[in-house]
């Protein structure tokens, strides 16, 4: 069977959480639980790095503001990230050319990153911060389901992946609005922060004496 709804399952999963992917096919594959998952992502220091980076993004990722921060850093990485799984699960079956698997992992992980980071600027327009502990465990959950899911019904759970991340552009849609009003109250804030900073006395002078 081919690799491919293996590879967009990966890809799609990868622009939500990128380290819980390569964690959790890790972990599947040193346990035994499959043989689809390639010798380089079960490594030890593989796992004990993206495990690291795994707790750091469980952390930043429920902190309003802090996750829309950590979306924009990792704007290349997830991509990158889903396309260096697909590659290497391609090359695993052998069924497929790697570098299409790549494309397919990387574009994949870019539009489930784009639904992420555009949800996650929307949620942050809103004045209370459950939002953002509901929408990461809801992510995190999520990923971990639907990975698991596609090592042993690739398809179906392809097609599951495909529906939501349908779904997420569809919402995002929607959302622009909110997002523009999010970029720009952003923006305010830098912008009052930066006028603050320049009206603030150098230290050792002295302010300046007001004549009247």
């Amino acid at each position: 069977m081919s690799v491919l709804p293996l590879v967009f399952t990966s890809g799609w999963a990868s622009g939500v959480n990128a380290y819980a992917v390569v964690l959790l096919l890790g972990l599947f594959g040193a346990t035994g639980l499959t043989d689809e998952v390639p010798q380089t992502l079960q490594r030890p220091e593989i796992l004990v790095t993206v495990g690291v980076l795994f707790l750091l993004e469980a952390v930043a990722d429920k902190i309003p503001y802090v996750d829309s921060v950590w979306d924009s850093v990792h704007t290349v990485v997830r991509p990158a990230a889903g396309a260096w799984v697909g590659a290497l699960l391609a090359g695993q079956s052998g069924s497929v050319s790697d570098l299409w698997a790549g494309v397919l992992g990387g574009s994949t992980a870019l539009a489930s990153h784009t639904v992420k980071a555009g949800t996650r600027m929307a949620i942050n327009t809103s004045p209370e911060p459950f939002s953002n502990l509901v929408m990461s465990t809801a992510e995190d959950l999520g990923v971990a389901a639907v990975l698991t899911f596609a090592l042993f019904h690739p398809v179906a759970a392809a097609i599951i992946a495909a529906v939501l991340l349908a779904a997420g552009l569809v919402v995002i849609c929607f959302l622009v609005s909110r997002i523009r009003r999010f970029l720009r109250r952003r923006a305010r804030r830098r912008e009052e922060r930066r006028l603050a900073e320049r009206a603030e006395p150098s230290p050792g002078r002295p302010d300046p004496v007001r004549r009247d």
